[in-house]
């Protein structure tokens, strides 16, 4: 069966001491209480192996908000998914429209990152989503499904059963705009229908697909109302308890 998993994604934002106070916050937070979903939080690098260290592995999973597409070498300034590894993180989030659209990251870099992720026992949280200008023009699902296809499809089923798929219309992110429920189950359903034809229903089914996109406390639980929708991807609303708990109880 797919997990419900709610990640915060914190960006550029928090020193280390101010993440990590963050984290043992919410720590604090989930103690003793029943959860209807994984709970993840995305940091910066240099804050993981301390945030590791602050949280019950069996209440929080922590991700990377990225890795290198490389496994070593002379990259300065890159971090690896080894590395990632090494400070226990079990996710990474890969391909967030802001890497996509202010770093060049394109669909070939991605694949391999995604395997690099793989090969070191990381859970890829694998972003995709169209712009505005795509939705308008109604290419929302071929733009979908091609970012998909061609950084995912050549795994083989063992593998992609391996990864979480987080949709984000990139027009909704951090912008306060948000699909509607309708708008989201739609284009959960369709990836998911997407995953079938190619990998079988079963494991269509138990993939997880999560929303990213100005969702909030107010919005969740409509969202994750939906059949096809199994979370969220957290921004803003990640950066504090008080609004993070909310959408975590959404489920």
């Amino acid at each position: 069966m797919r997990k419900n998993i709610v990640a915060g994604n914190w960006k550029m934002n928090k020193n280390l001491q101010e993440g990590v106070a963050l984290a043992t916050e919410l720590n604090e937070a989930l103690k003793g209480k029943t959860v209807n979903c994984d709970v993840v939080i995305g940091t910066p690098f240099i804050h993981l192996a301390s945030v590791v260290n602050a949280v019950d592995k069996n209440k929080i999973g922590v991700a990377a908000q990225n890795c290198a597409d490389k496994a070593s070498g002379a990259y300065t300034g890159e971090v690896s998914a080894e590395m990632v590894a090494s400070t226990g993180a079990g996710y990474v989030i890969l391909g967030h429209s802001e890497r996509r659209a202010y770093y060049h990251e394109t669909a070939e870099i991605l694949k391999e990152k995604v395997l690099l992720a793989l090969a070191n026992g990381l859970t890829p949280i694998f972003c995709i989503g169209e712009v505005l200008a795509e939705r308008e023009a109604d290419k929302h699902f071929d733009v979908v499904k091609s970012q998909i296809e061609a950084s995912l499809f050549d795994l083989s089923p063992e593998d992609f059963g391996k990864i979480v798929l987080a949709y984000e219309p990139v027009w909704a992110i951090g912008t306060g705009k948000t699909a509607t429920a309708d708008q989201a189950q739609e284009m959960h359903a369709f990836i998911r229908r997407t995953l079938a034809a190619k990998y079988g229903q079963e494991i269509a089914d138990n993939t997880s697909i999560l929303y990213g996109g100005s969702a909030n406390a107010s919005n969740a639980k409509e969202l994750f109302s939906n059949p096809d929708v199994d979370g969220g991807l957290i921004g803003g609303a990640s950066l504090g308890v008080d609004k993070f708990m909310p959408i975590i109880e959404a489920f």
